[in-house]
């Protein structure tokens, strides 16, 4: 896989697992308050977006895994 494959999969893991932890009528609830880690991955997604820069894109590139096309 490439870095930007990585990096769209955790997002998409963190955003529903997020969910699940935040929202009242999930078996898994914990706490409103992950909803707030919703709102960042969203955030940093649509930045990314716009700016064609990604913080973890990068981090994964450093760690080896070829950037993608």
């Amino acid at each position: 896989m490439s870095s930007w494959q990585i990096v769209r999969v955790v997002a998409g893991v963190f955003i529903l697992l997020s969910v699940a932890l935040g929202a009242p009528s999930s078996p898994i609830f914990v706490s409103e308050w992950w909803l707030a880690f919703t709102l960042f991955v969203g955030a940093n997604l649509l930045q990314s977006g716009f700016t064609r820069w990604c913080l973890m894109e990068t981090i994964m590139r450093k760690l080896g895994f070829q950037a993608g096309n």
